[in-house]
C-alpha cells in the first residue's frame, strides 16, 4: 500500500499506515453488536483490502449485493512515549461508524463523506497488540440517507454508479503530545502579498 501520507500539510514523522488487510465479515441480520462481535473474532470470515469497498475487485470481495452491515478488525502493535497521545483517524466511512479499541467504544460517527478521529489512548492495554474493530451500516433502502450518486439496486441505471459502503477511505494513526495542533489554514492575500495563518491546537489534558 501507499505511504503518503493522507493528510500531507499536517504530516508528523510518528504516524502507522493501516491501510492494507482487515479481518473482515458480513452481519446481515444485524445480531453483531447484541453478541459482542466487537470482542471476538469468531465472526470475521475473510479479509478485506483497505480503503477499497466491499462493492470493488480491489479489495478482494467484489460484492455488490446489498449488506447492510458490516464489521472489520485489526490487531496492531503501538509504541507511544509517555505523556503522548494516540489518534485513531478515518478518512470517511459509509454510512456511520461505531469503533471499538480492545472492546471500549471510542468512536460513532454519522457521515460517510466525513473524516472523524479518536483519541484512542484510555484503551490502549500495556504491552499487548491493541485490537480495532469498526461496524459499519450503510442500508441500500435507506432513500432519507445522503447517497450522492450511488444506487439502492443492486445493478446501477441511469445516472447512477454502484453502491461503497464500509471503509472507503484511508485510516491511520498518530503519536501527539497532550497540547497538539488539530489543524491549520492558510489565507492568501495576494493584493497585500501576505498570508494569514489560522490554526486550532488541541489540550488532551483539559478535556
Amino acid at each position: 500500500m501507499s505511504k503518503l501520507h493522507p493528510r500531507p500539510r499536517l504530516r508528523r514523522s510518528d504516524w502507522v499506515d493501516l491501510c492494507g488487510t482487515w479481518q473482515f465479515g458480513y452481519d446481515d441480520q444485524d445480531v453483531g453488536r447484541d453478541q459482542n462481535w466487537q470482542k471476538t473474532d469468531t465472526h470475521f470470515d475473510r479479509d478485506i483490502t483497505v480503503p477499497y469497498p466491499p462493492e470493488s475487485e480491489l479489495s478482494g470481495i467484489a460484492d455488490p449485493a446489498p449488506h447492510p452491515v458490516c464489521w472489520y478488525r485489526r490487531e496492531v502493535e503501538i509504541d507511544a512515549p509517555a505523556g503522548h497521545r494516540v489518534l485513531l483517524h478515518f478518512g470517511a466511512v459509509d454510512y456511520s461508524a461505531d469503533v471499538w479499541v480492545n472492546g471500549d467504544l471510542v468512536a460513532h460517527h454519522t457521515g460517510g463523506h466525513t473524516p472523524f478521529v479518536a483519541d484512542i489512548t484510555p484503551s490502549l492495554r500495556q504491552d499487548q497488540s491493541q485490537i480495532i474493530v469498526v461496524r459499519a451500516v450503510d442500508r441500500a433502502d435507506g432513500l432519507d440517507q445522503p447517497r450522492g450518486k450511488q444506487d439502492w439496486q443492486t445493478e446501477p441505471h441511469a445516472i447512477w454508479y454502484h453502491r461503497t459502503s464500509g471503509i472507503w477511505q484511508p485510516v491511520w494513526l498518530e503519536t501527539v503530545p497532550d497540547l497538539y495542533l488539530a489543524n491549520i489554514q492558510f489565507t492568501p492575500d495576494l493584493n497585500h502579498a501576505s498570508i494569514a495563518v489560522e490554526t486550532r491546537s488541541v489540550c488532551a489534558a483539559a478535556r
